[in-house]
């Protein structure tokens, strides 16, 4: 049996008109984008096509509100860490929840050491954040709200355009983490209402080692990193051309093929979820029944560890998570999980099966028969 691969949540491989698209600045075109002559000059322009298709599949008004960084996690942080220092003069509060990726949290925690002052928010069974909640923790101290537009364990939606409508009359900018969502629901950063947007490159089928941050006309931040000034000064370092260019094609393609996409993975998802519950049972969806992202399920399997399921599936060369691959090797329960109020147990129960582009029904009619297996055997071992 071939390799069947159900974590596309962690990673993607890169398509091939990425890969295309990229070949030709490993050595034939290998001039630094920051150079004048000619080589250079080949690398500045493929940046900047780059840079308008980015634009153009976040419907952002103009390329120069597109930003190139090294991964999600640089851009959340260059988000947040930049837009608190530079807006510290007005206040010190930052609004986020308790269910964020840790690139979020972690840039949260290290702003507490610097005198900010943070409110996590709780959610709700299905791991969902109240508009409401938000609206109340406001105060004329707030600068920043960070919240999510998808869980990267969960799969859950969180409501960006209701938070967006409620922070457009105050001060306060709003930043979304939005690497799980682009590329699998079609959406624009106008009709979401965000001052600053997060996306990646390896989770729509681009390369790893590139990702963007969406900065609004108008919107100030204070760099991280100081240097030659590349990227309106905000990131400065050589710009790595390959990966920007294949993470342009990756992305004006995700955002046109988004719909129907979405459509397909939803389709699979139902299709596995409704046979898992009724061919295996005694097993529960974390995250909401319907408002999740089209390829994402997260289930407990009542009485045995995810991490137990993982490893049998991949003797079997089906790979499927336990978790997020961004804090693989911990094995400590999700905080994503107890934050929605499960049980510790229930959350070392957990497995996260993600659907992609080259995930077919076929696909799943084997996961689900060697999963069938999997777990009668390891039931077994309890009786």
């Amino acid at each position: 049996m071939k390799p069947i691969y159900l974590d596309y949540g962690a990673t993607s491989p890169v398509r091939p008109e990425a890969m295309e698209a990229m070949l030709p600045f490993f050595q034939k075109e290998f001039g630094n984008s920051g150079s004048i002559h000619d080589m250079g000059q080949h690398s500045h322009e493929a940046v900047l096509h780059a840079r308008n298709q980015l634009a153009e599949a976040l419907g952002a008004s103009s390329p120069r509100e597109i930003i190139f960084t090294g991964s999600g996690t640089e851009s959340n942080n260059l988000a947040i860490i930049g837009a608190a220092r530079k807006r510290k003069a007005f206040g010190n509060h930052i609004i986020t929840s308790s269910v964020e990726h840790p690139s979020v949290l972690e840039a949260c925690r290290a702003l507490e050491r610097e005198g900010f002052h943070v409110t996590y928010l709780p959610v709700d069974a299905y791991g969902r954040v109240s508009a409401e909640d938000v609206k109340q923790a406001l105060t004329d101290k707030t600068i920043l709200v960070t919240i999510m537009a998808a869980n990267n364990e969960v799969g859950t939606l969180q409501p960006i355009k209701e938070i967006g409508q409620i922070l457009k009359d105050t001060p306060a900018l709003f930043h979304t983490d939005a690497v799980q969502l682009f590329g699998k629901i079609p959406f624009s950063v106008t009709e979401l209402g965000v001052d600053l947007l997060s996306v990646g490159s390896h989770k729509i089928y681009g390369p790893k080692g590139a990702a963007a941050l969406y900065i609004r006309k108008g919107v100030r931040i204070e760099p991280l990193m100081y240097g030659g000034g590349q990227e309106r000064a905000l990131r400065p370092g050589t710009l790595n051309t390959p990966a920007i260019a294949g993470f342009g094609v990756a992305a004006i393609l995700a955002a046109r093929e988004a719909e129907e996409e979405n459509r397909r993975l939803t389709r699979l998802r139902d299709l596995c979820w409704k046979r898992i519950r009724t061919e295996i049972g005694d097993v529960e969806l974390n995250g909401h029944p319907v408002d999740r992202l089209p390829g994402n399920l997260n289930l407990s399997f009542h009485r045995v560890e995810g991490q137990a399921i993982l490893l049998e599936l991949n003797r079997a060369q089906i790979y499927v998570s336990s978790g997020s691959a961004c804090s693989a090797g911990k094995h400590s329960a999700s905080h994503v999980l107890m934050a929605m109020g499960k049980s510790e147990e229930t959350a070392y129960q957990s497995l996260r099966v993600t659907l992609g582009k080259d995930t077919t029904e076929e696909e799943i009619d084997l996961f689900i028969a060697k999963l069938k297996e999997v777990l009668g055997y390891l039931r077994s071992l309890l009786k």
